[in-house]
């Protein structure tokens, strides 16, 4: 019988060695399948950049072999750059009800909803793909109806967790899938990719039931309005808040755009129950005793722009703080975000409000599978060979050790970069070379229209200012009509440093007469000259490099 000399390929395009954008490409022969199609959020030195998605060009050159994008759950970091992507590469997106319903409000903002075609799934479902089979295996997560995926091929079957929890407790439905996962190790699995985010944490993450215990005690003792900040996405923490409510005889607003479009999407799916009467709308929560009320809102990561920033900094046109609030913020900061988060803290705290966050009472618990689950899973799947997923470098070394202390031999575990290339068949795997990856920036409607070199442009702008000089020239003979006129922009106030701006029209003229004697009419030269003279002279007078834009006009 010929062996089978195909092998699967496996191209993480995003996901590894960074938090977010989770993008994977499984290829077998002419046939691709995508798992997940997430962004990120921009860095600091990413100035002025609205998002981060990834490079998709392997994909747009190979759209031809691709057959469909399935995504595990309905978090920005797994959907948020499909309407990105699909307008390079329109293909079937297959999910399950909730993640498509959040799909669907993505799509129609970009104006693509009726350009897509979108599958449901549900738990337990096997989607026949040509050498693909994927099966939707049940979940637990920080959104409902999060999925891991079997993903069966001629070579062999891949488990891909995607961000998981295990959490025997869950808010609604039932808890992750074990008995089918340990099917799935006993036939033989040749490849497990599994979250990373929380590895580092020992033992277990706590239920979701924990935190809406902590509301109950919480809302039983309060005498004021609450205002409660949490992710959009975690419908179970909004159900939770809002069985608080009822149970102490309270009225629900929401606020935030992103958590008034998710609670309309969860409620029209019937992943949110709200008894009758209990919702009120954000216009109207002036008509009822403050006692009485619980307003649910975005911004527990003290973005700048979200409700809470703006109801702590009293910009907001229909919230504003008042002493005796209490504002919970149930979220931990992403890492990076701290600063945000205590700036927000404090600003609440100055407008005499009483703020719970983590530090003080069990009103978080985290989505992501601590080292006792992650092990229990590495247990049941029982793989050959192993990816760990989902985070930083030190993230997946740290899971890498873990799976080795259960056993499994290092040459067996692939700490992979976006771009390289896993080739595996049911006896071997190594990495064999790359394809084009990255990141692509996302600023206001430009995709990829500001690289580096913009960056740099505007870290420069940001950190040292601008110059303009604006000198007028007679074409014919090249001497100087008028100027050279100074304007200056986050270097030095113009008023204050006249002496320094005398100083630099006479180097700019010095500059013109020494480009006098050598070429009459080479601007471009003149520029430059008039740049490198100015830059020397500016650094030695102030130790600042503002950047330099001389303007010649000819005559």
């Amino acid at each position: 019988m010929a062996k089978n000399k195909k092998k699967l390929k496996v191209i993480p395009l995003g996901g590894i060695l960074e938090i977010g954008k989770n993008i994977t490409v499984f290829e077998y022969g002419e046939e691709i399948i995508v798992v997940d199609c997430g962004l990120a959020f921009p860095e600091d030195e990413m100035l002025g950049i609205d998002l981060v998605i990834p490079d998709v060009s392997y994909l747009v050159k190979n759209k031809e072999k691709v057959k469909g994008i399935f995504i595990t759950h309905g978090h920005e970091d797994h959907i948020g750059a499909l309407p990105y992507v699909l307008k390079d590469i329109n293909v079937p997106v297959y999910g399950t009800k909730l993640t498509l319903g959040l799909v669907e409000y993505k799509l129609e903002e970009h104006g693509m909803l009726s350009d897509v075609k979108l599958n449901t799934v549900k738990h337990g479902d096997i989607v026949d793909l040509g050498a693909f089979k994927v099966e939707m295996i049940r979940s637990t997560h920080s959104i409902a109806d999060a999925v891991a995926m079997a993903i069966h091929t001629p070579v062999g079957v891949v488990v891909h967790t995607s961000d998981f929890k295990i959490d025997y407790t869950p808010i609604e439905g039932e808890p992750m899938d074990f008995a089918r996962l340990a099917e799935l190790g006993k036939k033989g699995v040749l490849l497990l990719m599994s979250d990373s985010t929380n590895v580092e944490r020992e033992g277990y993450t706590m239920s979701e039931r924990t935190v809406g215990e902590t509301f109950e005690e919480i809302f039983m003792n309060a005498t004021n309005r609450i205002l409660v900040a949490t992710f959009a996405s975690n419908v179970h923490r909004v159900q939770q808040i809002i069985n608080a409510s009822v149970k102490f005889g309270r009225k629900v607003s929401i606020c935030g755009r992103s958590m008034v479009n998710v609670v309309k999407v969860a409620m029209e799916l019937g992943y949110l129950t709200v008894p009758e009467g209990v919702m009120v709308d954000i216009d109207q929560i002036d008509r009822y005793p403050r006692e009485k009320l619980v307003i649910i809102t975005t911004g527990s990561q003290g973005e700048p722009m979200s409700a809470l920033s703006r109801i702590a900094a009293s910009e907001h046109k229909k919230v504003e703080i008042m002493a005796g609030d209490m504002v919970i913020i149930s979220a931990n900061p992403i890492p990076g975000n701290e600063k945000f988060v205590s700036k927000v803290i404090n600003e609440l705290f100055k407008k005499g409000a009483e703020v719970i966050y983590e530090a003080l009472a069990d009103i978080h618990v985290s989505g992501h599978a601590c080292q006792e689950e992650l092990k229990l899973v590495q247990s049941l799947v029982k793989p050959k060979y192993f990816m760990p997923v989902h985070g930083e470098y030190r993230h997946l070394k740290q899971h890498a050790n873990l799976a080795e202390s259960l056993g499994m031999p290092s040459e067996n575990i692939f700490i992979m970069d976006i771009g390289k290339v896993l080739e595996i068949s049911s006896d071997s795997a190594k990495i064999t070379g790359s394809v084009p990856a990255g990141k692509v920036l996302v600023d206001g409607l430009g995709v990829g229209d500001v690289g580096n070199i913009v960056l740099r442009d505007r870290k420069h702008l940001s950190q040292d200012g601008l110059i303009v000089a604006v000198i007028t020239i007679d074409n014919e003979t090249g001497a100087l009509l008028a100027g050279p006129d100074i304007i200056s922009r986050g270097f030095v106030y113009m008023r204050e440093s006249e002496d320094l701006m005398d100083q630099v029209k006479e180097v700019i003229k010095k500059s013109l007469q020494k480009s006098e004697e050598k070429r009459k009419n080479d601007w471009a030269s003149k520029k430059n000259l008039i740049k490198d003279d100015l830059r020397d002279y500016l650094y030695e007078k102030t130790k600042r490099k503002p950047m330099i834009l001389p303007i010649i006009v000819e005559v």
